[in-house]
């Protein structure tokens, strides 16, 4: 039963990790592409949201992973 937790939890956790490598490789591709300071800001407005949810997602599951081994 507490299994289930422990990988829901992980694959919730992977799930925010890919979020956070989007972000990075997308900011990188912004930075090298040389954008003028609106442009750049732009891109990070862009990729606020979507960093703050893949950080969301993986403390959610980190969660789910210590109240699973802490039950089980």
């Amino acid at each position: 039963m507490y299994d289930i937790i422990i990988w829901a939890g992980a694959a919730i956790s992977l799930i925010g990790l890919v979020g956070l490598l989007y972000c990075i490789v997308h900011m990188t591709k912004a930075k090298r592409a040389k954008l003028d300071d609106a442009a750049l800001r732009a891109e990070i407005q862009k990729v606020v949201p979507i960093n703050l949810g893949a950080l969301f997602l993986s403390v959610i599951g980190l969660m789910l992973v210590v109240i699973g081994i802490f039950l089980g």
